[in-house]
């Protein structure tokens, strides 16, 4: 079976690729990741979806590519630059939000306000190595949440080998989800809150 056969993408993905390239941005989740995000997102009819980390829009378009006309995408970057290109392609979807600020302070924000989400992808520092407590706490019971690269990445700074372990044991440790690790496109972990953490 050829994982990347007829995938199918986002009919604005070529274009969002090229300026991404262009803008020398090299932290874009992958296609196999974006057709896994675009299958969950179809998943919830009517969901409630939030992006922790837009980027230029990559996953941004995948995950809206997977969700119903009654969907709503949350997506927060702190960015402007890569937001600017995620917006100049995406903003004119109404079922999207973008929010310009940094990661930490939406997630307390969103939590003190009891924002609920069906699916979080969280694809940045916020919500995924820091504050993923008020990550998950932002999940339904049964909601999803799903991280990428968590399988060595050539773009990876210096140091954040050593951050990968401690995420995954602190996942697993955790009684109100439970969670599959995947060794497949960059290494994917989802997780499915089951009770109150």
């Amino acid at each position: 079976m050829d994982d990347l056969h007829n995938l199918h993408p986002p009919a604005v993905l070529n274009d969002l690729l090229l300026v991404t390239h262009a803008h020398g941005f090299a932290l874009s989740s992958d296609r196999l990741t974006g057709a896994l995000l675009r299958t969950l997102a179809a998943s919830k009819p009517a969901g409630q979806f939030l992006e922790l980390g837009t980027g230029t829009g990559i996953g941004t378009s995948w995950l809206l590519d997977g969700m119903d006309a009654a969907s709503r995408l949350h997506t927060v970057d702190m960015h402007e630059d890569t937001t600017a290109v995620a917006k100049r392609f995406l903003e004119n979807d109404r079922r999207v939000t973008f929010y310009l600020e940094e990661g930490l302070m939406w997630l307390k924000r969103a939590r003190r306000d009891g924002m609920r989400f069906d699916l979080i992808f969280a694809d940045a520092t916020p919500g995924k190595y820091a504050a993923h407590d008020d990550a998950l706490a932002l999940l339904k019971l049964g909601g999803m949440y799903v991280i990428d690269d968590m399988l060595p990445q050539p773009n990876w700074p210096a140091g954040h080998a050593a951050k990968v372990p401690v995420l995954i044991e602190a996942l697993a440790g955790r009684q109100d989800i439970k969670l599959v690790k995947l060794s497949w496109s960059t290494g994917i972990i989802i997780a499915v809150r089951v009770g109150l953490g």
